[in-house]
């Protein structure tokens, strides 16, 4: 049992391009850096596997605290030819590299050809920061969590010997 987990809210678009999905998955991570690579794991075939599968297109879109009540409502089984973000009254944006839409309230990541922050989420305005992204968890079953308490630690620095 690994917790908490970050939950990716997934948008994909099918083949035709005529419906987008929109649906939230807790089995998310960051799978490289150079070069940047996300990942998501589908249980089940569901449809934001089998849009992914056959156009090699999605956006991972961050899901914050927030939106907590809209990603909810993205879960639900809907029919394939049914739209989340048309049922849950999501606005859209255009995604810049890819067909697939994002919330425009969410944040979002990918095989990273493109990534938005909302300004009002940077520290130092140059990096965002957990206290205003206010991620949710996955922690198993029906159970959500916020981030809870922030513990910063400096890094020890290495010293030489014989340099002190």
């Amino acid at each position: 049992m690994v917790i908490p987990r970050p939950i990716a809210w997934v948008s994909t678009i099918t083949p035709d391009g005529r419906t987008e999905n929109l649906a939230p998955h807790p089995l998310f991570s960051i799978a490289g850096t150079d070069p940047p690579i996300v990942q998501f794991t589908s249980i089940g075939r569901k449809d934001s596997l089998r849009n992914v599968e056959a156009t090699g297109e999605f956006v991972v879109n961050f899901s914050s605290e927030p939106l907590l009540r809209l990603i909810n409502a993205t879960a639900t089984d809907f029919p394939r030819s049914v739209s989340e973000f048309d049922t849950a009254g999501i606005e859209r944006e255009a995604g810049r590299s890819v067909r697939p839409p994002r919330p425009a309230a969410a944040l979002l990541f990918g095989r990273v050809l493109h990534a938005a922050v909302d300004e009002d989420c940077l520290a130092d305005g140059r990096r965002p920061s957990s206290g205003l992204l206010r991620p949710l968890t996955k922690l198993g079953g029906d159970e959500c969590g916020t981030l809870g308490e922030v513990l910063h630690l400096n890094r020890i620095p290495y010293e030489e010997p014989g340099t002190a």
